[in-house]
């Protein structure tokens, strides 16, 4: 694992967008932290990277948001609130969005193939989905997985498999690695 140690939303932002460099279409990033460790704003970062403009927000409550005008179109799924009604006895085919993050991996795959989000994996596009690890089984093989993990209050460290860091051609300098 090669680590990354930000030391502020614009330096996680910068990461993203050197990670960008590297990522192709049909790319797919996992992305595992808790609240506030910096999922959205690498994110942010990757989006820019990629050359697009848009302006970037967690899709906690939409569940997708679909960014275009870069050299890629990225879709940023997020996954925290996920969960179907099947779990409440209510149709099966009704999809729910659990207020307190609880969801069952049975049910947050029923949802996830309800919704048609696996349509996306794997296109033409970046899919990037924050939250990941609540249905890992959804996630195939081949997604790059990158953790995030606050050290402090402004400090946060950023892992990712070594071959990561050397596909997606990112110089870190030597105090960023630990």
């Amino acid at each position: 694992m090669a680590t990354f140690i930000s030391n502020s939303p614009a330096e996680t932002e910068a990461f993203g967008r050197r990670f960008a460099k590297g990522v192709s279409p049909g790319s797919m990033l996992a992305l595992k932290g808790e609240l506030g460790s910096g999922k959205t704003q690498f994110v942010k970062g990757l989006v820019a990277g990629l050359g697009s403009e848009a302006p970037v927000t967690s899709p906690t409550f939409t569940i997708i948001h679909e960014y275009a005008g870069g050299r890629l179109p990225v879709y940023h799924f997020d996954f925290f609130r996920l969960q179907d009604r099947q779990r409440s006895r209510r149709e099966p085919s009704d999809v729910d969005l659990d207020p307190q993050g609880l969801a069952s991996r049975e049910a947050g795959y029923q949802s996830v193939v309800r919704l048609g989000l696996d349509d996306y994996f794997f296109g033409a596009g970046l899919s990037v989905i924050e939250w990941a690890d609540k249905f890992p089984e959804l996630i195939p093989e081949q997604a790059q997985w990158i953790f995030f993990e606050m050290k402090s209050e402004k400090e946060r460290m950023i892992a990712t498999p070594d071959d990561a860091i050397r596909e997606s051609r990112i110089a870190l300098k030597p105090h960023q690695m630990k």
